[in-house]
């Protein structure tokens, strides 16, 4: 070999080797700047509230500050879009949630895989959902809630926040699986839903827990099952939908996601934040006030949960013909 052949292949060598160290040297000194946690709903509602939990105790362990900026719109799609585009260097991340998961498959618009498009850096929370029906509805177990919709085939309906919501597909999953027929009526929200419940102008309504509770507990309408097995405090004596349907178990669920090809250290160094965060007796008392429950998931177990929920809403999605108009 020529010296000047040796000499291009120490300089190719070299290269190579300042190439795969830059990652790495970035990651040891991460995060030296403040971070970016996106978030897909507006300021006061329940995803970013939070965001703003752990926005708050991030701090503390990685030594700089965390800064939650809401981009409301699409589901969550706009602020998935603004993350997925941005650097793969740990300093935007996002708050995502299972809407995620399914809005980019209804959304026709949509231009984004969120399984491809992003690295996962922690599982957060589960958001529990309850079945709350009014006091006039003969049933009060999912049970007797399953036997009354097999029963009365089209007699009864159920509201929701809207249509491509976890709310609409979790029960829709349920029909699905218990071969009943009941007609969504899609509302705005629980603050909507509660007041038509209540007074019978629609029989059953799908809405977060704590939502639930807070009407249960004052005797205006009945708690008649958790969607999920998850025990949230204050509805302990609720029975899971499970205990019908075994197996079942469905709750939107939060995760802190970072553009695809953010290096693994820093991942890892995010990661390990995070579940110390949610580990604190402090957080998990903030978040049952919220009706969630912290639930840390590592990156690879969370990059598989994504991966199964997604093909869980694709299969309900085709077999229940569901479309946003």
């Amino acid at each position: 070999m020529t010296i000047f052949r040796r000499a291009l292949v120490r300089r190719t060598l070299l290269g190579c080797a300042l190439a795969l160290a830059l990652p790495l040297a970035g990651a040891q000194t991460y995060p030296n700047k403040p971070i970016r946690v996106l978030v897909g709903y507006a300021a006061g509602g329940g995803v970013d509230a939070m965001a703003r939990m752990l926005s708050q105790r991030l701090p503390a362990l990685l030594g700089q500050q965390v800064v939650v900026e809401n981009r409301a719109g699409a589901s969550g799609v706009i602020a998935a879009d603004v993350v997925a585009k941005a650097p793969p260097d740990g300093y935007t991340l996002l708050v995502g949630e299972s809407g995620l998961l399914i809005a980019t498959q209804l959304q026709a618009r949509a231009n984004l895989d969120p399984l491809k498009a992003f690295t996962p850096v922690a599982g957060l929370f589960h958001a529990p959902l309850m079945i709350v029906a009014g006091n006039n509805v003969p049933a009060a177990t999912p049970k007797e809630l399953i036997g009354l919709l097999k029963a009365n085939p089209g007699k009864f309906s159920y509201a929701t926040s809207g249509v491509g919501t976890v709310h609409h597909l979790g029960f829709e999953m349920m029909k699905a699986k218990t071969g009943t027929f009941v007609l969504h009526i899609p509302y705005r929200g629980a603050a909507q839903i509660m007041p038509d419940v209540i007074s019978g102008q629609v029989p059953l309504g799908v809405v977060s827990a704590s939502a639930g509770m807070s009407q249960a507990k004052s005797g205006r309408l009945r708690a008649i099952a958790m969607m999920s097995t998850g025990k949230l405090a204050g509805a302990e004596n609720v029975p899971a939908l499970a205990d019908a349907l075994p197996g079942f178990d469905m709750a939107p669920r939060l995760f802190l996601l970072a553009p695809a090809g953010t290096p693994q250290p820093v991942v890892d160094k995010l990661s390990e934040a995070v579940r110390t965060v949610l580990a604190s007796a402090d957080l998990a008392q903030a978040a049952a006030q919220q009706g969630a429950i912290p639930a840390f998931m590592a990156p690879g177990p969370l990059a598989a949960d994504m991966a199964r929920e997604s093909a869980d809403w694709i299969k309900i999605i085709k077999a229940q013909k569901i479309a946003v108009e």
